[in-house]
C-alpha cells in the first residue's frame, strides 16, 4: 500500500516507521513548504498535520479519490463540512481524535461507565488529562470525545475547562515534559470514589491505530470511525 504522510512531525515519523515495518511505502511526506503532489501515486492518506491545514487536506484527499485516515485535532469546527464535502464526492474518510487501539476501548467503557452511572446522583464527574508541552491544544482531543461520551449517557449537557457545575463536567488540562497522554475520568460522592484511566507509554500505540485504520479503508466508501475499524459498535 502507498500511504502519503500530511505532517512529518513527530507522529508522521513514528507512522513512517509502523508503515514500514507492515510492508508499506511511504511515497509522500507533505509538510509546511511542500507545494506539489501527485495523488496519483498515493493509495491512502494519514493526516497529522496543524489544525490550520487539515480540513484542506482532508477535501484535497477527497477530491483526487484518496481515502484519508485524519488524527489532526483542533480543527473541528469544519468537521460537518468534511462530511458533507465526503459524501457529495464519494470519498473516504474517517477522523478520530486518538487512534490508539487502548483509548477506543477505553472510549467504550466510558460510555458503558457513564449509562451505569446515570441514575446516581450523588456523584459528580470530572476529567484530566496530562500531555507533552509541544501539544498545542487544550483539552485534547481525546478529553473532549471522553466528555461527549458521558453528556451522551448522563444528565451532564455541557464540558468546560476547569471549571465545575451541576451540569458541567470539569476538564482539567496539564502539560508535562515527555508525557505521551494519560486520561482520568473521576467519578467522586462523599463516601467513594470510582476512577477509570487510560495511560499512554508512547506514540506507537496512536501510530499503529492510523495505519491499522489506513490498511482497514482502502476499497470502501464512506465516513467512518475507529468503532467502525474495530468492530466495536
Amino acid at each position: 500500500m502507498n500511504i502519503a504522510l500530511f505532517g512529518y512531525g513527530k507522529m508522521g515519523k513514528m507512522i513512517e516507521q509502523i508503515a514500514i515495518q507492515r510492508g508499506h511505502n511511504i511515497v509522500a511526506k507533505i509538510d509546511i513548504d511542500t507545494n506539489e503532489l501527485d495523488f496519483s501515486e498515493m493509495d491512502v492518506a494519514i493526516d497529522f498535520s496543524m489544525p490550520t491545514a487539515a480540513y484542506d487536506n482532508i477535501k484535497q484527499c477527497i477530491k483526487n479519490n484518496v481515502p484519508i485516515i485524519s488524527g489532526t485535532t483542533g480543527w473541528l469546527d469544519d468537521y460537518d463540512n468534511a462530511v458533507t464535502y465526503c459524501k457529495e464526492h464519494k470519498g473516504a474518510f474517517i477522523y478520530a481524535s486518538n487512534y490508539s487501539l487502548g483509548v477506543n476501548i477505553f472510549f467504550e467503557l466510558n460510555e458503558y461507565l457513564a449509562k451505569m452511572m446515570k441514575n446516581m446522583e450523588q456523584y459528580t464527574v470530572s476529567m484530566e488529562e496530562i500531555h507533552h508541552t509541544q501539544k498545542l491544544d487544550a483539552p485534547s482531543g481525546t478529553a473532549i470525545t471522553l466528555a461527549e461520551g458521558v453528556i451522551a449517557n448522563s444528565r451532564y449537557k455541557n464540558w468546560s475547562l476547569d471549571q465545575v457545575s451541576e451540569d458541567t463536567i470539569g476538564i482539567t488540562s496539564k502539560r508535562v515534559n515527555a508525557v505521551p497522554g494519560t486520561h482520568i475520568v473521576d467519578y467522586q460522592s462523599n463516601v467513594d470514589g470510582i476512577e477509570i484511566k487510560h495511560t499512554a507509554h508512547n506514540r506507537e500505540g496512536f501510530a499503529l491505530g492510523a495505519v491499522i485504520a489506513a490498511e482497514w479503508i482502502l476499497g470502501k466508501s464512506g465516513v467512518f470511525s475507529m468503532r467502525d475499524v474495530l468492530n466495536l459498535g
